[in-house]
């Protein structure tokens, strides 16, 4: 059984773990009979508390199918897909969570993707949280895979974002390089530690606003949650973020971070290319409501 020790309050059980775990209440309504608070089975709707225990076992995963989901092809040849993944989608498959992912919208746009990571991460080079949004690429074969996997091991392919964060800034541009691991107290977070991998990340600050501040990141390691992570470190966690920083949420969107350029070599020909996306209307609504406070 895994173990969920609750930070926060008054939030509905199916809400958290929907958040938590980057899945959607439907798959943790599937799984609700193997979902305990405090030692007891609890309905979906049950209020959790700061404190409460939340111990669940999912079900193994389902064979993992095609499906027509409408996904934004910024680039495709013969190689690679370049996605402009909406806000809410999950990239592959996981715990409890065998449909609706980007892996299962991939499988019926193409029969030829990467098997390198297995049955359940086809064609996956990297992934992007579920509620972070924009660009990442897709290998359709294993050499492409294993080229584009090593650009990114060895910083050739450059990925930047925008972040909308809590706080203004005295400088404008820094780097933080602080090792990141899983967090002792929590699995579903990461935190910088002692021991923890590499990992550095550059921001630039575009735009202050009255308590926020629109930046500017670039990637030159990748960790799971590199950005929340060390932006909560520095004390300016992105806004709307529902698992790193305490502040109060803006809607259910997730946090405002937008993965809006993308270079790599292709893996083929060699050819430097370099994509870029606007940001989505989720992003733009939160700057909106920065810019007018």
């Amino acid at each position: 059984m895994e173990k969920i020790t609750v930070s926060e309050t008054n939030e509905r059980l199916d809400n958290y773990l929907s958040k938590y775990l980057e899945i959607t209440r439907s798959q943790v309504k599937k799984n609700i009979d193997n979902i305990y608070v405090n030692g007891q089975n609890q309905k979906c709707g049950f209020i959790l508390s700061a404190g409460d225990v939340i111990t669940y076992e999912f079900k193994e995963d389902e064979e993992i199918k095609p499906e027509n989901i409408k996904i934004d092809i910024v680039y495709e040849d013969d190689d690679i897909m370049v996605i402009n993944k909406p806000n809410g989608l999950v990239v592959h498959p996981g715990a409890g969570n065998s449909s609706g992912t980007l892996v299962n919208a991939l499988m019926y746009l193409s029969k030829n993707l990467s098997d390198i990571n297995g049955e359940y991460r086809p064609g996956i080079v990297h992934r992007i949280d579920a509620y972070t949004t924009g660009l990442l690429v897709v290998a359709k074969n294993n050499e492409a895979h294993n080229i584009l996997a090593e650009e990114i091991k060895t910083k050739t392919a450059k990925r930047k974002y925008y972040a909308i964060v809590w706080g203004t800034f005295n400088n404008t541009s820094g780097t933080i390089d602080a090792p990141i691991g899983r967090d002792p107290n929590n699995r579903l977070k990461m935190k910088v530690i002692d021991g923890g991998k590499e990992a550095i990340t550059h921001f630039k600050v575009l735009k202050k606003f009255k308590r926020a501040s629109l930046l500017e990141l670039e990637l030159e390691t990748g960790r799971t949650h590199q950005i929340r992570c060390h932006m909560e470190y520095i004390g300016h966690p992105i806004v709307n973020d529902p698992v790193y920083g305490n502040h109060s949420l803006i809607d259910n969107s997730g946090q405002a971070l937008h993965s809006f350029e993308l270079t790599l070599i292709h893996p083929r020909t060699k050819e430097k290319m370099t994509f870029k996306v606007e940001t989505p209307e989720c992003f733009n609504k939160i700057l909106k409501i920065m810019e007018e406070e």
